[in-house]
């Protein structure tokens, strides 16, 4: 499986319209070469090297029940529990805590910090309610994921 995206390149920089200094929408993702069997995906956004920070990996995205038709998300995904424009989703609560996509803001001086884009695809829709953290949806994946595919982005201030 594939992820990418027509906003950057893998291992590039975010541009400022999809982090916190900019209009802080989400970007616009694509992928392809799914597995047979999937009943739904899940995207999760982190950025680990805010460990050295805030002494753990900051959650900045989880949407999960994204339909096994779909193969992107558009920009701006609404930041709602159950956004229309991906009809069948849901989002939980990042580690500001905020549902949707909050983007890139790292510390100034924190030097460069990679955000971490990855899909799963499961092979079942899952029944976390919106609003979840990232351990339920976790759990609520384990055993379940047919692939994954992963898109890295960069962003300092």
């Amino acid at each position: 499986m594939n992820l990418s995206s027509s906003a950057f390149a893998h291992q590039a920089p975010i541009p400022a319209r999809y982090t916190g200094e900019g209009a802080d929408v989400s970007p616009p993702l694509s992928w392809s070469n799914a597995p047979d069997g999937v009943k739904s995906f899940v995207l999760i956004c982190d950025d680990p090297d805010a460990i050295r920070v805030a002494g753990r990996v900051w959650d900045h995205w989880l949407i999960w029940n994204i339909p096994a038709a779909s193969c992107s998300l558009p920009e701006n995904v609404e930041k709602k529990e159950t956004p229309s424009n991906v009809p069948g989703a849901r989002q939980g609560l990042n580690s500001w805590p905020r549902l949707g996509y909050n983007g890139p803001m790292p510390p100034p001086g924190s030097g460069v910090h990679h955000y971490h884009f990855r899909l799963y695809a499961l092979d079942c829709v899952l029944d976390v309610p919106p609003r979840a953290r990232r351990a339920e949806l976790e759990r609520a994946m384990r055993g379940h994921v047919l692939a994954t595919a992963e898109l890295i982005g960069t962003y300092e201030r």
